[in-house]
């Protein structure tokens, strides 16, 4: 499930509830990710100058103003576009491996239909992969697409899976990746160790959304810590990384900061108007005689 039954979209980002009932509480783990300033400019400004050299129409619109500016204003899009492929694909390959994990607990799953869904977009390979790498590593999940809580720093996430892996216990997140030039999966960016141990640090687990029901996050106070692992998919290969746990302890920290920073942004907006227009002070009286 990409889409969690108790998180909603909101203005400040997207946010979970703690009933099918009640109203958005906290932001989501990967909202508060969200609010560290990256800046894509350069990639989209790469983005659109490749569709716009690629575009079979560019020689044909040489000479006419109006035609160039039509299709710079199209290519101007082209990183948005990508994105929200991007996040799609993602979405479908979540899909698979949610279906995958839910056949194994002996739940309601239809894994080929996940797959049928990645086939009629040319995506099979990311579905074998993962096939692969399911059996190689041995994977036995434990519950998929758990809902979980932290009332202390105030933030609520899905994670993908919580499963046995070699005798330990894991949480793990799955990344879609795409290739590199020498055909390898992408690398993952270190702010998925916030993400993993945001969803390590929850205090509850959600049992009934319609009801509301919650019960104690049961890893919190395990003898053994479970295993952190961040899982790239793609077309040619699965990576799994596990988190260091030197530097748990660093990344829990940015990450309180960052919800920090979320719960002051939505204060601000909430606020109302921070500048207000000021008009000429009155026109002086002049002094008698």
């Amino acid at each position: 499930m990409t889409d969690p039954q108790l998180a909603h979209a909101t203005e400040f980002g997207r946010m979970y509830s703690r009933s099918l009932t009640s109203a958005p509480e906290v932001p989501s783990i990967t909202t508060v990710i969200a609010q560290e300033a990256k800046d894509f400019t350069g990639w989209a400004g790469h983005m659109a100058t490749s569709e716009l050299i690629s575009d079979a129409r560019l020689n044909g619109a040489v000479g006419s103003a109006a035609d160039l500016r039509r299709l710079a204003r199209e290519a101007s899009s082209a990183a948005e576009r990508f994105r929200d492929a991007a996040a799609a694909r993602g979405d479908r390959v979540h899909a698979y491996a949610e279906q995958l994990a839910l056949s194994a607990l002996g739940s309601a799953a239809d894994p080929d239909g996940a797959r049928a869904a990645l086939a009629q977009r040319g995506e099979s390979r990311f579905a074998d992969r993962l096939d692969e790498w399911w059996q190689l590593y041995g994977v036995k999940p434990v519950a998929a697409e758990v809902t979980v809580w932290n009332h202390t720093v105030g933030y609520a996430g899905t994670l993908d899976l919580v499963a046995e892996i070699g005798g330990r216990l894991c949480i793990l997140d799955f990344k879609t990746k795409g290739l590199t030039r020498d055909g390898r999966a992408k690398p993952l960016n270190d702010s998925v160790v916030m993400q993993l141990v945001a969803g390590f640090r929850a205090e509850e687990v959600l049992v009934d959304a319609a009801a509301g029901s919650w019960e104690p996050w049961p890893y919190a106070e395990a003898e053994v810590e479970p295993v952190l692992l961040a899982v790239a998919v793609s077309e040619a290969e699965v990576v799994p990384m596990q988190a260091d746990s030197s530097s748990l302890r660093t990344h829990w920290r940015k990450f309180w900061a960052l919800r920090q920073v979320w719960e002051h942004a939505r204060t601000c907006a909430e606020s109302g108007r921070a500048l207000n227009p000021v008009g000429p002070p009155p026109a002086s009286v002049p002094a008698g005689p």
